[in-house]
């Protein structure tokens, strides 16, 4: 199967972002999902849980991100918990949000100039 260009994700919802960033450098269980983006926004985004796994189940879908089969140590887990990781093409598909975002707040930042 031919791997989907990541432009085509492009720009991407809103807490389709927020999800990928949360899982950059570590997998995580749908509650830490939630409670990161609810921290790292300071209560600005809410993810709920019907919205949250849903989304989950799109963006594996999508092949964006993938169910991990690593687990806690047996005292720290918990059965039911699904952990999840960034694919491939998901860390690109953010990288090239974050570059579109950056050039967004750029062009933003360049008009101001010429305001002033």
């Amino acid at each position: 199967m031919k791997e989907r260009d990541p432009a085509d994700f492009l720009p991407l919802h809103q807490n389709w972002f927020h999800i990928l960033l949360s899982l950059v450098g570590a997998e995580q269980h749908g509650y830490g999902i939630m409670q990161e983006v609810l921290e790292r926004t300071t209560g600005a985004v809410r993810i709920w849980p019907a919205t949250l796994y849903g989304t989950l189940q799109r963006l594996i879908a999508d092949g964006l991100i993938e169910e991990s089969e690593k687990r806690p140590v047996e005292e720290l887990d918990d059965a039911r918990r699904r952990y999840y990781r960034l694919t491939r093409l998901g860390r690109k598909v953010l990288d090239l949000e974050c570059d579109r975002l950056h050039e967004m707040i750029r062009m933003m930042q360049k008009k101001r100039r010429l305001e002033a």
